[in-house]
């Protein structure tokens, strides 16, 4: 990979091999604002291209032996651990997460493309099933197994550049699926790598490309009957736009979320409570905020709220801000100055509507402080929205019934983290908790890359994980065999 300080213009992975196109896409730093680098930005006629050669090769690619599509993804996870350190940096450089962050981003990444080597070598070995249970199926067994359910457009946010990719592409390879895969405009570097170590490998031409194309370009690849799986992580807005766009077409959204943690009475020990806190602290500010499980609210049982919160505000004000670069920083700057913006914006509402501002609350440009409020009011835009900055909100329940409806009032639902030692409660909490995902004795924010996820409600539909994505972008075909003896 060239060396990002020389801000070079990449080429983009047309069907298995580089191209470039008429125009250019800036990458710029969050944190100082320099020029990063440039992407090579596909014409029309090139993306067509793309589509078609994705198109022609279904087929073929769907027929490749599970040991060619294993490989070649066991060859992406070496590459990556190999590359760990300069391809964190330019995660770093076009996102502005720390480096500390980075690292463990390409760090999952390598898990994504182990696991789904070793899925791909397992899945789809077909189940049979005896039809002789009943007089008019005797003789008949009918054997089912999966197969794709055609190319995938894969389009990924900028929170995660690397990972996100990886659980879109390496799915869609496990099961022999063609993928188009859209970075967003902000942080297609990583991308662009990825494709490097794809195009090391024996992949049939045209089973992927790397298309780093504006936004505005993005709905006539939603449109496009060629590509009939969309996979979309990002906004709640975007996600069902495309999907109320597309009816007929098979999409998972992972969307966004305002992660509870609970903190119930039984957890109440000095050291419990340091361990939530420490927890919350460092889990509501992580990638700055700007993760769909980050903790945005703590919901504390009355009985330990008095002591819970001093902890958290220290917590939070323990969080090290400054230059990603820095081994020793924990918060780096959001994407944008214009997403710091917003987030000062709603934090400001609040306060004007009543809410205890109890630290943090300031801006400097795309930085925003690590900021805890309490007593937010129900209808203010912090309460209700996604923040997706390094806010954290605080209120006080009287019980467990209550803290779970406190979760529930929300039109989001993809984790929640439940602080008990209780087994009874835990369970409980996994019935009465409407998310996708309920992480007990920690935060929501917890994520292993081999796990169901995805959300209920306005959170978005179907689930990633390596396993459950190759379920997604795959579908059930049975075959019934007839006149066997039995």
């Amino acid at each position: 990979m060239p060396d990002t300080t020389e801000a070079v213009t990449h080429a983009f992975w047309l069907a298995g091999r580089k191209a470039t196109g008429e125009s250019t896409l800036e990458v710029t730093s969050p944190w100082d604002g320099r020029r990063v680098g440039a992407v090579s930005v596909p014409t029309e006629a090139q993306i067509e291209e793309a589509v078609a050669a994705a198109d022609a090769v279904r087929d073929e690619f769907a027929a490749t032996p599970a040991h060619v599509r294993a490989a070649a993804l066991d060859h992406v996870s070496r590459r990556l651990a190999e590359r760990t350190e300069e391809i964190a940096r330019l995660i770093s450089d076009e996102n502005g997460k720390p480096m500390k962050w980075a690292r463990g981003e390409v760090g999952r990444a390598v898990s994504v493309f182990r696991f789904a080597a070793e899925e791909a070598r397992r899945f789809n070995g077909g189940e049979a099933q005896r039809l002789d249970t009943d007089a008019g199926g005797v003789g008949r067994l009918a054997l089912t197994r999966r197969f794709p359910r055609g190319t995938v457009l894969g389009i990924a946010p900028f929170n995660f550049p690397l990972n996100l990719c990886a659980h879109k592409v390496a799915p869609a390879i496990a099961v022999g699926a063609p993928i188009i895969l859209k970075p967003a405009p902000a942080t297609p570097l990583s991308a662009i790598v990825l494709g490097e170590l794809l195009a090391e490998t024996e992949l049939p031409a045209g089973s992927w490309s790397v298309l780093p194309v504006p936004n505005d370009q993005m709905p006539a690849l939603v449109q496009d009957e060629r590509l009939p799986i969309i996979s979309f992580t990002g906004s709640e807005k975007v996600g069902y736009a495309i999907k109320e766009s597309v009816p007929l077409k098979h999409c998972t959204l992972e969307l966004g979320g305002n992660g509870a943690a609970v903190v119930l009475g039984d957890y109440a020990s000095e050291k419990d409570l340091d361990w939530a806190a420490t927890r919350i602290g460092t889990f509501s500010n992580y990638q700055g905020g700007q993760s769909c499980i980050s903790v945005q609210r703590v919901i504390a049982d009355a009985s330990v709220y008095e002591r819970l919160l001093p902890k958290i505000i220290a917590a939070v004000e323990a969080q090290v801000t400054g230059d990603p670069a820095d081994g020793a920083t924990d918060v780096g700057p959001l994407v944008s100055e214009e997403a710091a913006q917003r987030v000062e914006a709603w934090v400001d509402e609040a306060v004007q509507a009543g809410a205890q501002l109890l630290t943090g609350g300031k801006r400097d440009g795309a930085g925003y402080a690590p900021t805890v409020l309490a007593d937010v009011p129900a209808d203010t835009t912090l309460a209700c929205e996604e923040v997706f900055g390094p806010v954290l909100t605080i209120q006080r329940t009287e019980g467990e019934e209550a803290a779970y409806a406190a979760v529930n009032a929300s039109k989001y639902g993809l984790q929640a983290g439940v602080f008990t030692h209780d087994v009874q409660t835990a369970f409980r909490a996994h019935r009465a908790l409407e998310v996708g995902g309920v992480i007990v004795g920690d935060v929501p924010s917890y994520r292993a890359d081999q796990m169901p996820y995805g959300g209920a409600k306005r959170s978005g539909v179907g689930r990633e994980g390596v396993r459950f994505a190759m379920e997604d972008y795959t579908y059930e075909r049975v075959m019934v065999l007839t006149g066997l003896d039995l």
